[in-house]
């Protein structure tokens, strides 16, 4: 029994990049403007592959933006930049959707099974159910005065400045 290379949970593999890369919208330029970038004048932009790989890394390792090793992706926000273009697109949304299909092709969704659960607003007689919430005290308790009358504060010994002992 052969056993393959591991591969690292965030490595987008070629069959996989087949089926998403016709998702990615291509970068589109104003016709009406040359782009000629002069020397020194910013940085090419990443191949859509390699910024979709560090969003993968992104989802998979639970990092912030700003913790996508360099050397591998390049500039973490420069990759943030292309996620927001593509979420804005639903490139995200269409993954899930071609991925659904696909699933429900190979194996089938029981569909009649499905159910969705949830609230979306306050129940109606919750409150006379339960009786008011104890950690809401309404208006904010003030201390109590203590028996002598007079208000509560704190002793600090006075300093005499500049008199010697």
């Amino acid at each position: 029994m052969a056993i393959g290379k591991r591969v690292d949970s965030w490595v987008v593999t070629d069959d996989f990049w087949a089926r998403v890369e016709p998702l990615i919208p291509a970068r589109e330029r104003p016709a009406s403007k040359e782009y000629v970038r002069k020397p020194g004048a910013g940085r090419p932009p990443k191949p859509a592959r390699q910024v979709f790989e560090a969003i993968v890394y992104v989802l998979r390792t639970g990092c912030q933006w700003k913790a996508l090793p360099k050397e591998r992706f390049g500039s973490a926000s420069a990759v943030h930049k292309r996620f927001l273009e593509w979420a804005a697109a639903g490139v995200f949304a269409a993954i899930w959707q071609a991925g659904l299909a696909e699933y429900d092709q190979m194996e089938g969704i029981a569909w009649r099974w499905q159910s969705i659960d949830g609230a979306m607003f306050k129940a109606p007689l919750a409150q006379e159910a339960v009786g008011p919430n104890p950690t809401d005290w309404g208006e904010k308790r003030q201390q109590a005065p203590p028996a002598s009358g007079r208000p509560w504060s704190p002793v600090v010994p006075r300093r005499d400045r500049g008199q010697s002992a």
